[in-house]
């Protein structure tokens, strides 16, 4: 189950950490000229942005539920992290592509390379802190899981979204050092632009990777697997339950899921005897797993007559 709680801590601190490293980045940048860490600049500040439309949506998905959505407004976090993705490549992966392509074309040698240097490290720091809170996060939801593979199963975008975000960002300063030391070493300041394209490019890739997961949420995923086997099995043992015939789940949001179950009764049942099953099945799925809001238990077979006759 996801940690609210935790996604909200993760994003805060992304947050604070990006908007301190983006004014760093551009105060270095304008100093020593270099075009890799323009573009790291401006990757920490479409970062900044995400983290604002992130909390933007995790706010709006926990308000209570409206008559026009029926289902709630769980998956409303969903569509904003399916703009950050956008934002990404858009404010973040076309610019730095951009920048690039434009110092190849006329070169300007970067100075104050110290002070340059100092700032990359500095930032990677403070990214790496960052990155550390959202990773703890994530694999606490999803223990014994590698990295990616936590993030294609995860029901958070928040969390995934800032870890892989501050994974392109650590990428990024690698290559903003590396190409900002090779320009500095041959003379040649197209190798600056040289990073800041690959930067893009970094930037692209992690947009795409993002914008399929959000894109998969927003439409519609099932709960994990094991979570339905889990919610078969408890139904499957209420008194009076002969079997599940068919079980569907729908991801609502990162804590919601709405339950449909198809449930084959004991003969002997009568309608208020199976009405009270049902009622008794919902009850004790949403104490068992509290990320079950909704429940809709439909009987296998045709209602029998009722209790009066």
């Amino acid at each position: 189950m996801a940690n609210h709680g935790g996604s909200s801590k993760v994003v805060y601190t992304a947050l604070a950490g990006n908007l301190a490293i983006a004014v760093t980045k551009y105060a270095a940048a304008f100093y020593s000229g270099s075009s890799s860490m323009l573009s790291e600049a401006i990757h920490s500040t479409v970062d900044t942005g995400n983290e604002l439309l992130l909390l933007y949506g995790m706010k709006r998905s926990k308000r209570p539920d409206d008559p026009r959505y029926p289902l709630g407004n769980g998956r409303e976090i969903y569509f904003w992290s399916f703009i950050v993705a956008l934002m990404i490549f858009a404010m973040g992966a076309a610019v730095s592509t951009y920048q690039g392509v434009l110092h190849i074309l006329t070169p300007e040698e970067a100075t104050n390379h110290t002070i340059t240097y100092i700032v990359l490290g500095l930032s990677f720091v403070f990214e790496f802190i960052t990155w550390r809170v959202a990773l703890r996060n994530l694999r606490a939801d999803n223990p014994g899981l590698p990295a990616l593979k936590a993030a294609r199963r995860s029901k958070d975008p928040a969390t995934f979204t800032v870890l892989l975000e501050d994974s392109a960002a650590l990428v990024g300063l690698i290559l903003a050092f590396v190409f900002i030391l090779i320009a500095q070493a041959t003379g040649d300041a197209r190798w600056d632009g040289v990073g800041s394209i690959c930067i893009g490019l970094v930037l692209a890739a992690t947009s795409f990777f993002l914008a399929r997961e959000s894109k998969s949420l927003l439409m519609g995923e099932r709960a994990l697997p094991e979570t339905e086997q889990e919610l078969r099995n408890l139904i499957g043992a209420v008194d009076k339950v002969e079997g599940v015939q068919g079980i569907q789940t729908l991801q609502l949001g990162p804590e919601e899921v709405l339950l449909f179950a198809r449930v084959d009764f004991q003969d002997q049942l009568d309608t208020v005897q199976i009405a009270e099953a049902i009622d008794r099945i919902e009850r004790l799925v949403k104490e068992n797993d509290p990320q079950v809001s909704k429940v809709v238990i439909e009987p296998a077979s045709a209602l029998p007559h009722s209790a009066t006759g």
